[in-house]
């Protein structure tokens, strides 16, 4: 059985190909090197995957290519694919989100048409509820982003599910809920903490610190996509949360005690588009697809720390 997984060489879609290729599936993976943060840290992220048999590369943007062809012999669309970061999705940028995020969805989704897949899974944000005050949230709430980012994702959400209703695209959306763990993206925050703690830098938090966030460990973002095959739900929504609300001051005590030393933190002006407060319900995931986080932040934040000393050894 054959996976495509877009945005192969990005945090998640790393891991996930790995995950599907020890599951015994082989793996096409497509990803054209956007510049929102260095190539190096993504040639880094498939170095592994580009050894491994079953494995398939290709450098090419969504935009550009024979899709119908690409799709030929694919099973299931695992589509990663997209330009991230909501701080940035503000005034001329927008063109790059709707081009990245809209437009290349809608394309993959009308070659998905003409193709015989048994499950085409987007990935979607929790950015698409801005900042609701139902907490934790249900995929049933009121979606109002708050960033330009969000509004891309719901947008292809919405694309996903006319293609589902119109055409049959068997689609399903995971909405995430603030990824971390090794290979985590430069500007996420998580990263950039532990860098600065790491370098003996200043770490810099956007607000006053206690905004919060529902964490998810990598491993088990990964294992609701593999969830997500082995019971289908074409057309349904489920969010993907790590099961608990943790205040940003909160988690950021920990650092001291991971890194074995203090961190001076100095807080800046919040950023348009940052939502107050997100917290996953993540009940539906657990009573349809059987999903489970099992990983703790301060466990997730350990790991995540030894990728950060040994990708900036030689800083």
């Amino acid at each position: 059985m054959q996976c495509l997984v877009t945005g192969v060489a990005g945090f998640i879609g790393s891991h996930l190909a790995e995950a599907l290729l020890r599951e015994g599936y082989e793996v096409i993976g497509i990803d054209c090197f956007t510049d929102y943060y260095s190539r190096q840290f993504k040639e880094k992220n498939i170095a592994g995957l580009n050894t491994q048999k079953g494995f398939r590369f290709l450098e090419a943007n969504l935009l550009q290519i024979d899709l119908k062809k690409l799709l030929k012999d694919v099973d299931w669309v695992f589509h990663l694919a997209a330009q991230a970061g909501v701080r940035a999705s503000w005034g001329e940028n927008f063109e790059i989100y709707t081009q990245n995020n809209v437009l290349a969805t809608q394309k993959l989704l009308e070659a998905s048409k003409e193709a015989n897949l048994k499950g085409f899974v987007y990935a979607s944000s929790s950015s698409v509820y801005g900042d609701t005050k139902v907490l934790p949230t249900p995929e049933k709430t009121y979606l109002q982003p708050l960033s330009p980012y969000g509004v891309t994702k719901l947008a292809a959400e919405h694309l996903c599910y006319l293609y589902y209703k119109n055409f049959g695209v068997p689609t399903v959306a995971l909405r995430y809920f603030t990824v971390y763990g090794p290979r985590q993206r430069p500007d996420m925050a998580f990263h950039r903490f532990l860098k600065a703690a790491l370098l003996g830098e200043e770490i810099e938090i956007y607000g006053d610190g206690q905004q919060s966030r529902d964490f998810t460990y990598i491993s088990d973002v990964v294992e609701a996509h593999l969830l997500v095959m082995k019971r289908f739900y074409p057309g349904e929504v489920f969010n993907i949360g790590g099961g608990s609300q943790t205040v940003l001051k909160t988690a950021l005590e920990l650092l001291p005690e991971i890194a074995g030393k203090n961190v001076n933190i100095i807080y800046q002006d919040a950023q348009k588009g940052d939502v107050r407060h997100t917290a996953a319900d993540i009940s539906k995931a657990k009573k349809l697809l059987g999903y489970q986080p099992k990983v703790r932040l301060a466990e997730g934040l350990r790991a995540e720390w030894e990728w950060i000393k040994e990708i900036y050894k030689y800083v």
